[in-house]
């Protein structure tokens, strides 16, 4: 389901992006993770992983209803946490271990 170099370049290069366009912060807001994802050609259809990996935690919640209702967060993380582990992906996605 989930295509591997997609989710590792939301893991590995949308910090990177976020952090040269807005300034290093701890979390950003969802327009501004949305303006890099479709500005420097993310897969959109991941943007609910950039969403848990960089907005804010209680914020998470609010947005996944407006834009992704159909989605539950949990098994989202879920879904991705098993990919990953059958791929071995070490690096910036294992934050969604304590994020699960």
């Amino acid at each position: 389901m989930f295509k591997y170099w997609s989710i590792k370049k939301y893991g590995t290069k949308l910090l990177p992006y976020l952090e040269r366009k807005f300034g290093k912060r701890d979390f950003y807001s969802a327009s501004e993770i949305r303006t890099i994802v479709y500005t420097k050609d993310f897969n959109p259809k991941y943007l609910p992983l950039g969403y848990i990996l960089f907005l804010d935690p209680k914020d998470v919640q609010q947005t996944f209803y407006i834009e992704f209702p159909q989605l539950d967060i949990n098994e989202y993380k879920q879904e991705i946490l098993n990919y990953l582990d059958k791929k071995s992906y070490q690096g910036y996605l294992q934050v969604l271990h304590n994020a699960a």
